[in-house]
């Protein structure tokens, strides 16, 4: 009970050097991979999966933005296996840290503006002005609209931040509840026990769904920009 309660969020090290770099290269290496014709269901399933969630990102993209279909799709599943592992007792979860997701942001949002800046540059001026505005507002329009567009990649990592590590730290107080409460009355425990299960069903789910929605954003910032 003396825990701190952001321990879990502290990068590992080993012999003094950080293990972060080991943990965001581990998830890659349980997505199975079969080099027969004939795959077994869970190597089928994979693949449905796979391709139901890049046809529902790329059917709004023109040609140009479908070459990113292997980018975001990667996204999605490096996202998605690294929340999860996050769920298991002891383990670390990269995405609970802002500098990662900004380090996963910027990038993919700065290679979006900067490809519609090249190609459709026209169009990505005039989403700073929106048609019929009057004389006197335009440059506070115009400062507001450069303020949305340089903020879209930090509300992409604090998005994901926030919500994976609420998750985290309401599991951490509902689990120490639990242990607290298994030697003062049996009943309370089963109850918050109960709790402690549908919350963890709920934390996959919201691993999953974020992990959607961050891949999401940045193919919606792709479509607006190719």
């Amino acid at each position: 009970m003396n825990e701190n309660l952001f321990a879990s969020f502290i990068a590992p090290t080993i012999l003094g050097l950080p293990a972060a770099v080991l943990i965001i290269l581990f998830p890659p290496l349980l997505i199975p991979t079969s080099k027969y014709l004939i795959t077994n269901r869970l190597i089928t399933t994979q693949q449905w999966l796979i391709k139901l969630t890049s046809k529902q990102m790329m059917t709004m993209h023109n040609t140009k933005g479908r070459t990113w279909s292997l980018m975001l799709v990667s996204l999605i599943i490096f996202i998605a296996t690294t929340n999860l592992l996050g769920l298991l007792p002891h383990s670390f979860t990269p995405t609970t840290q802002l500098s990662m997701n900004l380090a996963m942001a910027i990038p993919l949002w700065a290679g979006a503006v900067i490809m519609g800046f090249r190609s459709k540059i026209k169009n990505a001026l005039a989403h700073f002005l929106p048609q019929g505005t009057p004389t006197p507002l335009i440059p506070m329009l115009v400062i507001i609209e450069t303020i949305s567009l340089l903020i879209q990649p930090m509300a992409l990592a604090v998005r994901l931040t926030a919500n994976i590590t609420a998750g985290h730290l309401l599991m951490h107080l509902i689990g120490s509840a639990t242990l607290a409460m298994s030697t003062i009355n049996l009943p309370s425990t089963l109850i918050i026990f109960t709790i402690l299960i549908l919350l963890t069903i709920l934390e996959i789910a919201v691993a999953l769904i974020q992990a959607y929605v961050f891949t999401l954003l940045v193919s919606l910032y792709l479509h607006d920009n190719t």
